[in-house]
């Protein structure tokens, strides 16, 4: 264990945590921030080149400016930008270390990780909720070519790639992928793509599927999947899609363990 008790240990090194350890830090309070990936995690895992829907000055923390040439930064913007303001705070990070136990209470507090203890006064927990894929509980989905993150399309040019969702994530890489030569096949459970899809990727996505280059199964449910094909309940009955790859963008949760 820590000699020294700290004021506050920060559990998530996302930008939500790195804003709190920031602002307990200018406040002359002792803090270390511990994350169990690297620093902004979850942007690492975002898709290669992702444009976020928010404008720079929504994504800055501690008054430190987000200088951007055009509307909207995209992944690797953000990932450089808070690679700069931790190290201007000179943040205590402590990175590719799990908390594995949490206990005392009040001002008193001892966090367990996989390198040792330290004692807080305080503990935030910034962890997001990015971490744990949500899953359809379904044969196959454990199998290799399954995947629940997608990060870009140029492995997939002429192959048979089967997204699962109508939201954001999986109309962004429904559209990615059919533009970059793959085969693509939409499958939803519900009637349309949902109102939710921002204004200006939902016609898109609705053009594509009405000109054919992108396959589009509504109210339809996934029964199974196979090392070579999806097998999909519809409307009109079962069908079996071929199915190189399958992305799986059902959303996500926090981790609470």
């Amino acid at each position: 264990m820590t000699d020294t008790k700290l004021d506050a240990v920060v559990i998530g090194a996302g930008p939500v945590g790195l804003a709190c350890a920031l602002e307990i830090q200018r406040r002359g309070l002792t803090v270390a921030t511990i994350d169990k990936g690297a620093l902004v995690n979850s942007l690492v895992g975002y898709p290669t080149q992702m444009e976020f829907f928010s404008t720079p000055e929504l994504l800055e923390i501690g008054g430190h400016p987000f200088p951007m040439a055009s509307y909207k930064p995209h992944r690797e913007d953000a990932l450089d930008y808070y690679q700069r303001v931790a190290a201007a705070e000179k943040l205590d990070l402590r990175l590719y270390e799990r908390v594995t136990g949490l206990r005392g209470q009040a001002g008193d507090f001892i966090v367990e990780t996989t390198t040792g203890t330290l004692a807080a006064r305080t503990v935030v927990v910034a962890t997001g909720f990015f971490d744990v894929p949500n899953y359809l509980g379904i044969p196959g989905e454990d199998l290799p070519h399954v995947n629940h993150y997608y990060k870009e399309p140029y492995a997939h040019a002429g192959r048979d790639v089967v997204v699962l969702g109508a939201k954001n994530s999986s109309a962004k890489a429904a559209l990615a992928l059919a533009r970059a030569g793959a085969r693509v096949t939409l499958v939803v459970r519900g009637g349309e793509v949902s109102e939710s899809v921002k204004y200006w990727i939902r016609p898109d996505l609705l053009n594509r599927i009405k000109e054919g280059r992108i396959t589009a199964y509504f109210n339809a449910t996934v029964a199974a999947i196979t090392p070579r094909t999806v097998e999909v309940v519809t409307p009109d009955g079962p069908r079996t899609i071929a199915a190189d790859y399958v992305y799986a963008l059902i959303g996500y949760r926090p981790d609470y363990t």
